[in-house]
């Protein structure tokens, strides 16, 4: 029988005048794998917290067993700014100790991209102060997983991942036996790390058996069952249900639930997109020429990040771009609308974007545009319009669209300058779309949006007409909204990818590999290049250093004797023990020469 961790009894949370929590009682036992799904704002963030006694329940009590070991992973760090990396990672560990550690190996690797850091101006004695919030939120997670607790707690581990962090996340999160607990809105990395779904409602908290997927089944059946929340029943779940039966099938593999009653709610439902539809509304709306790349070269400062790029983006394209940091996918959005904001006058550092003379750019960038703090969110959106045409007969006013994205009637008169994060990132979603764009270029929109939110915009990108291109290091929402992959790989060219994510992380596995491999070569290769004179000079220090060794180690023992021989008198043993320690230094000197030596010599 599994042993209890984490006992949560009837606990409630109060902010103000609402009820966050209300009377729940949870717990968390060896083994489990619990994600943790909900709105924003609905209290997935506390219910953590009070979980690891972070934060004190109003009422109820959380009890943790005897000697739980816990690990804890805020979405702010609590790292000495003042510390390297290898006093907060490595502690005290010795170079062989923590290089012979298969698991540090790995978390080094997997959260860094090597054992040297590469990522940092001084690799592991890189100090923590001027690093970047997304630096400092790997060490710390890179902190915590080196360690071995029974329990880890993870608020967001996600963020500032690549494709290629989070694949290697799920995976080091599979194999541990820890137990976890995890609020995440990556709804691919819930599905591969979970086996249970918590899901925060409304004061409330319901359990669900396996990982994401079969929560939406689940969830679906419940309110199929309860008749509750009829509308979106029918509409968004039924959807997304439709894409993970359809589009996914291999994502549930062992239901926990009739399967038949989750079939009959989709049994009528046509696929998320009507692909041959959209693209034949895109062609009118667009025209035949969209963006025409020919012999393009990309630059950041003197850097080539793609060079004599030849790609068309063409009416209805919807494109995912994946690729390692720094590899230049933000940069070539930019060089596309930079030609397309100036009519072309605007280009790369070589050849020429053709932008066609019907695109209406809308381009979401990865910073929340600063907006009039004082203007209410439904202000803020009628100041772009008051209605907005989706396409093929749809159209939503600018309050219906607010409701879409979960501003409420109330919200909806809140001034923007007291929205949270996640709020202003919906917010500038939402302005975007209301401009009616025919061509939409979203990089990372999934950050700081919550489930909910993610399935609805899906929803409206389902229908909208035009074309898109896609970053994001969300894989569920590239692979639900997109229906191609390109990848930028880090050698300056932009590939096709026709099994999508998938390709991408096995031909990243293999560049890494060759580049392993070729190390050792290279190292093997520089050894035997060295001179011969170079060789006899160190072997002729290295034999002086062992004679000062010598040296060093006769007059120790006789200092050793003659502290034996005066322990009563206090002032000579002091004066001894200061010219031990002396001697002391200097040969922990000559021994770190020797060391360096050796591997010449």
């Amino acid at each position: 029988m599994a042993v209890n961790l984490v006992n949560v009894e009837n606990v409630s949370k109060v902010y103000g005048t609402r009820a966050l929590l209300d009377g729940i009682s949870l717990g968390v036992s060896e083994g489990d794998r619990i994600g943790v799904v909900g709105r924003n704002g609905d209290g997935k963030t506390t219910l953590i917290r009070m979980l690891a006694k972070l934060e004190e329940a109003d009422t109820g009590r959380v009890t943790h067993s005897g000697g739980l070991r816990l690990g804890v992973l805020t979405q702010h760090d609590s790292l000495d700014p003042a510390a390297t990396v290898r006093h907060e990672v490595i502690r005290d560990m010795a170079d062989h100790e923590w290089a012979g550690n298969a698991k540090v190996r790995d978390v080094l690797t997997g959260l860094f991209g090597g054992l040297d850091l590469p990522g940092f101006p001084q690799g592991l004695d890189t100090v923590i102060g001027p690093l970047s919030g997304g630096e400092r939120r790997r060490i710390a997670l890179a902190k915590l997983l080196i360690d071995e607790p029974d329990l880890i707690v993870l608020d967001e581990p996600t963020n500032h991942l690549d494709v290629e962090g989070i694949s290697w996340l799920a995976r080091h999160l599979r194999e541990r036996r820890s137990a976890l607990v995890c609020v995440t809105h990556d709804r691919w990395f819930l599905d591969q790390v979970c086996t249970r779904m918590w899901d925060v409602q409304k004061g409330d908290v319901f359990e669900y058996e396996g990982g994401y997927s079969d929560y939406v089944f689940a969830r679906a059946e419940r309110e199929r069952i309860a008749a509750t929340e009829e509308v979106k029943r029918q509409n968004l779940v039924r959807k997304e249900l439709a894409w993970l039966r359809r589009g996914a099938p291999a994502r549930t593999s062992k239901p926990r639930f009739r399967v038949e009653a989750a079939n009959e709610l989709i049994a009528d439902v046509p696929p998320p997109r009507d692909s041959s539809e959209l693209m034949k509304f895109a062609s009118s709306r667009l025209g035949k020429t969209v963006f025409d790349l020919e012999d393009v070269t990309v630059q950041a400062g003197p850097k080539v990040l793609l060079k004599h790029l030849t790609w068309q983006l063409g009416p209805g394209d919807r494109i995912g771009l994946v690729g390692v940091n720094g590899a230049g996918k933000t940069s070539l959005l930019r060089a596309m609308a930079e030609a397309a904001r100036s009519d072309g006058e605007k280009q790369p550092a070589a050849g020429r974007v053709s932008v066609g003379k019907t695109v209406k750019l809308a381009y979401l960038s990865q910073e929340v545009g600063e907006l009039n703090p004082n203007l209410r969110v439904l202000e803020a959106v009628q100041q772009i319009r008051d209605r907005v045409d989706l396409g093929k007969g749809r159209e939503l006013t600018a309050g219906q669209l607010c409701e879409t994205f979960g501003f409420g009637s109330e919200k909806q008169w809140t001034p923007v300058g007291d929205l949270s994060g996640g709020e202003r990132r919906r917010l500038q979603i939402l302005r975007l779309l209301m401009d009616e764009p025919n061509v939409l270029f979203l990089d990372e929109p999934t950050n700081d949006l919550d489930i909910e939110t993610l399935t609805q915009l899906e929803d409206l990108l389902d229908g909208w007409p035009g074309s898109m291109v896609v970053i994001s290091h969300d894989r569920f929402f590239v692979e639900r909204t997109t229906d191609r992959v390109f990848a930028l790989l880090g050698d300056a060219t932009l590939r096709m990818l026709p099994r999508g994510i998938d390709e991408y992380l096995e031909r990243r596995q293999r560049i890494e590999q060759a580049a392993a491999a070729a190390v050792p070569v290279a190292a093997a290769k520089a050894v035997t290049e060295k001179s011969a004179a170079d060789s006899r000079a160190a072997k002729k220090e290295l034999q002086k250093i062992e004679r000062q060794l010598d040296k060093l180690s006769e007059r120790e023992s006789k200092l050793h004797t003659q502290i034996a021989d005066n322990a009563t008198d206090f002032e000579k043993v002091a004066k001894l023990d200061a010219e031990l320690r002396e001697l002391s230094g200097e040969r922990d000197e000559l021994e770190l020469r020797w060391l360096e030596l050796a591997d010449d010599a």
